[in-house]
C-alpha cells in the first residue's frame, strides 16, 4: 500500500493556495479599513447592488451565521452597511451598502482587479481560466 503523501493531497493543496492568496489579498482591506475576511466577503456580495438578508449572505459566501452577524455589526458600526425591514419576511432585515460603503467597495474592487491581474500575469491567462473552471466545478459539489 503506497504511503499517503500530504503534499499531493488535493484538499491540502487547495487550502494552502487559498490561504496564501487570501493572506496576500487581505493585507489591503485589513490595513486600509480594519476589515476581517468575513467583512470583505460581505462587502463583495452587497457590492453587487442588490440588498441581501444575512441568510442570503451565509448561503452565498459559505459563512456561519455567527460570523455574518459579527461582521455585519462591525460594518454597520463603521457606517458601511445599513439595515432595513424586509417586505417579504418581518423577521428578516435587508442589508445594503451605505454611500460610504459603496466608496469602500469601489476601492476594494479596484484592488481586487489589480490582484487578479497580477495572478493572471504570474500564471497565464489559459491557466487562470482553466483553474477558475475547475474550482467552480469543485464548488458545485
Amino acid at each position: 500500500m503506497p504511503d499517503f503523501q500530504l503534499d499531493d493531497f488535493l484538499p491540502y493543496l487547495l487550502t494552502n493556495a487559498a490561504e496564501a492568496t487570501g493572506r496576500a489579498f487581505s493585507a489591503h482591506y485589513r490595513d486600509a479599513y480594519g476589515m476581517s475576511r468575513a467583512q470583505w466577503r460581505i462587502m463583495a456580495h452587497l457590492g453587487r447592488g442588490t440588498p441581501l438578508t444575512a441568510t442570503d449572505i451565509c448561503t452565498r459566501a459559505h459563512l456561519e451565521k455567527s460570523k455574518v452577524s459579527r461582521a455585519v455589526s462591525g460594518l454597520e458600526e463603521a457606517g458601511y452597511l445599513a439595515r432595513s425591514p424586509s417586505s417579504k419576511d418581518r423577521r428578516a432585515e435587508l442589508l445594503s451598502l451605505t454611500e460610504a460603503g459603496r466608496r469602500v467597495h469601489a476601492d476594494l474592487a479596484t484592488h481586487a482587479r489589480r490582484f487578479q491581474a497580477a495572478l493572471t500575469d504570474r500564471l497565464g491567462v489559459e491557466e487562470v481560466d482553466g483553474l477558475a473552471k475547475l474550482l467552480r466545478a469543485l464548488g458545485e459539489g
